[in-house]
């Protein structure tokens, strides 16, 4: 039988649950109930000393998540992602909501594929387990056999649709009904922040819209050897089955696992974080849903970038051209210090009203955000501006869209997947140079712009420091001018003598004229910079490090 879904509405399924109070207030009372002994379990027991309570409290907490359903197992899944949130021994409990589950019952699995694929198990593939390999919060996967070659089967738990339709409307009503008495500030209603959570739910147990999730992921990450996609067995998928080629690797759990089997944390940390800025930055559209059971390490690759697969395509999102542009110049601007461009991007983005006052945000800014390149990039980490702006949304009107919901939610579990891997980790050492990277290579209209915007200031003239800057943040270690230094003088000599490089040619002439006067100091100063930072033994050691890295 081949079931069709609806779409989430958040006013059609409160309207289809209050004309079920038989479901709705025994549920909703279930939830409140266990959430007030859960609070109070944690008030009593939560900071005793004694291994023992706390062990038995995070197996109580894992047993009151599971218990829930799978809404629930996917709020837990983001905190099982955060060592910085969620104490050490509450976390390896927790990191088992990611594919560790309770199975349910192998016969009904067995009668979904038969009912999806018109065919019994034993008949489809040559080998069938009795058995799933991992069990997550919206199915379970069996390692299946077919042709000498293994696939990974993910049947969707029954009656998943009707489990999570209830259990979002109900979060929505006690999110929008206690949030007047939370210690939130969100600025919009969380309402809208649960309305994307259901949207992408809704989505995520429709396997035909995931495979082609998957198909698209593989796409765009066909030229980058460093990244794998399982390959989609159309044959074997349907609504409620889908059937990949079998990914044998290492989780991203934690480093003791993967130094065991002769891998490198760092060099996953870097192809996970990097991976996950194109996603945001270059493609628009990325895995929402980044935690360690979704993310494996593979052999091969190397001390710098280690090869990493993707799984589970059901939480993907987009980002909008627009919004990707503005987050780009946002990061330039923090770079730069320039706060009060920061302030106009946030208002862009809608985290600000249009009506705001942004001079008064300046130094507020600053204080949050200010030294993030200086001294204190070695204590940054989101965790920290996540605290300095919680306060920070108290006093003035910031808000979060809800379209940013999952952008914010992949970019925190990537950054707690580094954070279990290295504690040591921080986020804007990858991504500050990614993003000087971009500029100086990226020769599209949109980040021209933005190059333009850092080298030049409003009169025309050139700025020597930021560009010193964007430079330094690029080359301060060997690390990034043996690989990264021949790609940015090859783009940058390519813009200067293109069509596009116009305004290149045209700010720099300018730039030379001051009250009506040639003045080549600036200009000096410029190919002093460059000169230096691409010296021929700079260029000579970059073309040995490429030649080293693709032997």
């Amino acid at each position: 039988m081949k079931r069709t879904y609806s779409k989430y509405s958040a006013k059609n399924d409160l309207l289809w649950l209050i004309l079920r109070p038989w479901i709705f207030i025994p549920r909703i009372l279930y939830i409140l109930l266990t959430f007030i002994f859960l609070f109070l379990r944690i008030l009593f027991q939560g900071n005793s000393k004694n291994k023992n309570v706390q062990k038995n409290l995070s197996k109580y907490l894992f047993d009151v998540i599971t218990d829930l359903g799978p809404c629930f197992i996917k709020l837990g899944q983001a905190l099982s992602t955060r060592p910085d949130l969620v104490r050490q021994d509450w976390l390896t409990e927790l990191t088992n909501l990611q594919d560790n589950l309770p199975a349910f019952d192998h016969k009904i699995a067995l009668k979904i594929i038969e009912e999806e694929l018109g065919s019994p198990a034993n008949e489809l593939f040559e080998e069938f387990p009795d058995s799933p390999i991992a069990s997550a919060s919206l199915g379970q996967v069996y390692k299946a056999k077919i042709n000498n070659s293994y696939l990974a089967v993910k049947v969707q738990r029954p009656d998943l649709y009707f489990l999570i339709r209830r259990d979002v409307v109900i979060l929505r009503f006690l999110g929008t009904f206690l949030s007047p008495f939370l210690p939130l500030n969100i600025g919009v209603g969380i309402g809208e922040i649960i309305d994307e959570f259901g949207k992408a739910l809704f989505d995520e147990i429709d396997y035909q819209k995931e495979a082609q999730n998957a198909l698209k992921f593989a796409n765009l990450f066909k030229e980058n050897p460093n990244i794998f996609i399982p390959k989609l067995e159309k044959q074997f998928s349907s609504k409620r089955i889908i059937t990949t080629s079998w990914i044998d690797g290492v989780k991203l759990r934690d480093r003791s696992l993967l130094e065991e089997n002769n891998l490198i944390p760092a060099s996953f940390i870097k192809t996970c974080v990097i991976s996950g800025l194109q996603q945001l930055f270059e493609f628009g559209y990325f895995h929402a849903d980044p935690h360690p059971g979704n993310m494996f390490a593979l052999k091969g690759g190397n001390a710098d970038c280690g090869n990493l697969a993707y799984v589970d395509f059901g939480m993907m999102d987009t980002i909008t051209n627009s919004d990707r542009i503005t987050l780009i110049k946002a990061i330039v601007h923090i770079i730069n210090e320039e706060y009060y461009l920061l302030a106009e991007d946030f208002q862009k983005l809608g985290f600000l009203t249009k009506g705001q006052d942004l001079q008064k945000l300046v130094e507020p800014l600053k204080e949050v955000l200010g030294g993030s390149l200086s001294a204190e990039v070695g204590n940054f980490n989101l965790k920290n501006v996540t605290d300095k702006f919680s306060k920070l949304m108290y006093s003035y009107p910031f808000r979060v869209p809800s379209r940013f919901a999952l952008i914010i939610r992949a970019v925190v579990s990537q950054e707690g997947l580094a954070l279990r891997l290295d504690p040591e980790f921080k986020i804007l050492k990858i991504a500050y140079p990614y993003i000087a990277k971009k500029l100086l290579t990226d020769n599209s209209e949109e980040i021209l712009e933005i190059l333009l915007e850092v080298v030049f200031d409003k009169k025309g003239q050139i700025q020597i420091e930021k560009v010193e800057s964007l430079l330094n943040i690029l080359f301060k270690d060997s690390e990034n001018l043996n690989s990264d230094l021949i790609p940015v003088a090859n783009a940058g000599l390519k813009l200067f003598v293109s069509k596009k490089g116009s305004e290149v040619r045209k700010n720099l002439l300018l730039s030379l004229i001051k009250d009506e006067k040639l003045e080549f100091t600036d200009a000096k100063k410029l190919l002093v910079l460059i000169r230096d930072t691409f010296s021929p033994l700079n260029i000579a050691k970059s073309a040995v490090q490429n030649i080293i890295s693709t032997v």
